[in-house]
C-alpha cells in the first residue's frame, strides 16, 4: 500500500468534526488530517511520537489518537472511524510511514510543512474569523433589541438575522468562487479543498434559515 485515504470525523483539542467532515491521508513521508474548519494538520514521520487506538463508545466512538511533538497544534488529536482502529494503524504501517529505512527516499517538502505547522491547525485567518463572529453577534443583538423595543409579538427574527445569515452565505459563496476573496479568508499555503465541505454545509444551513425567515409570515 503506497497511500491510505479514509473519511471519518476528528477531534482537535476541544473541537469536534463529525463524519464525513474529516479525512485522513497517509503516504510514506506525510500524514494529513483535514477536519475542515476544525483544523488542517500535517505531519512528517519524525513529528509523530506514536499512534494508538482510542475508544469512547465501540464502533461509533472509536478511532486513532495521534501523539505528536508539534507545539502549535493542539495536544489532543483524534481521527474518528467506523473501522477497527488497530486495522487503521496496520494500514498506516503498510504505507511505510513508520519505516525509518525509507528516510533517504522520502521527498517531503520539509520547509512547506514546517511553515504550515507554525501557523497552527486553524486554516482561516484569525482577523477574518473574528470579524465574521463580531458582525454576526452585532446584527443578532440589534435584531433582538429592535424586536424588544417594538413590543411586537410573533416571530423574533427580522432584518438583523437576515443580514447575519446573508453575510455568512455570501462569504462562503465568495470563498468558493473568488481567488481574491479566498486570499483574504485562508492562511498562506492553505487551499479551498481544506474547507470546501464545511463551506457547502454552512451555505446549506444559512440558506435554509434565510428562506425560512423570509417566508415566515410577519
Amino acid at each position: 500500500m503506497t497511500q491510505l485515504n479514509l473519511t471519518g470525523g476528528a477531534r482537535i483539542g476541544m473541537a469536534n468534526a463529525t463524519w464525513p467532515f474529516a479525512s485522513l491521508k497517509v503516504t510514506n513521508d506525510r500524514l494529513d488530517l483535514n477536519a475542515t474548519i476544525v483544523g488542517n494538520l500535517v505531519f512528517k514521520p519524525e513529528d509523530i511520537i506514536s499512534i494508538e487506538p482510542y475508544y469512547m463508545i465501540p464502533i461509533i466512538g472509536q478511532g486513532i489518537k495521534i501523539n505528536h511533538r508539534i507545539p502549535k497544534y493542539k495536544e489532543k488529536v483524534i481521527f474518528w472511524t467506523f473501522k477497527n482502529p488497530n486495522e487503521i494503524i496496520r494500514q498506516i504501517k503498510q504505507t511505510g510511514f513508520f519505516d525509518n529505512s525509507l528516510t533517504t527516499e522520502r521527498q517531503t517538502d520539509s520547509d512547506i510543512i514546517a511553515e504550515r505547522q507554525k501557523q497552527g491547525g486553524f486554516p482561516v485567518k484569525i482577523p477574518f474569523a473574528i470579524g465574521i463572529v463580531v458582525i454576526w453577534n452585532i446584527l443578532f443583538i440589534m435584531n433582538f433589541l429592535n424586536f424588544a423595543s417594538s413590543g411586537s409579538e410573533g416571530f423574533p427574527l427580522g432584518n438583523g438575522a437576515i443580514g447575519a445569515l446573508g453575510i455568512v452565505f455570501l462569504s462562503c459563496l465568495l470563498t468558493l468562487i473568488s481567488n481574491d476573496f479566498r486570499r483574504i479568508v485562508l492562511k498562506e499555503g492553505r487551499e479551498l479543498k481544506d474547507i470546501n465541505r464545511f463551506l457547502y454545509f454552512l451555505m446549506f444551513i444559512s440558506g435554509v434559515m434565510l428562506l425560512s425567515i423570509l417566508s415566515f409570515p410577519k
